[in-house]
């Protein structure tokens, strides 16, 4: 798998990964939400460094 997803946009999509999934434990007071499991999926592209729709269309944050 190419690394197709730069620092500054794996590091965003970690921190919204991480906010949507304490979305969905109920972290936060009032807001518990069963999509905030969805933030897995920005969370898991976040560490990895690659999108699969980035892929696909062609783009590219990475520097290297």
């Amino acid at each position: 798998m190419i690394t197709n997803v730069g620092i500054i946009d794996r590091i965003l999509r970690v921190i919204a990964g991480l906010a949507l999934i304490a979305l969905a434990l109920g972290y936060i007071p009032g807001y518990q939400s069963v999509w905030g499991w969805v933030g897995v999926v920005p969370l898991v592209t976040g560490l990895f460094g690659t999108c699969p729709v980035y892929a696909l269309f062609g783009f590219n944050t990475c520097r290297t």
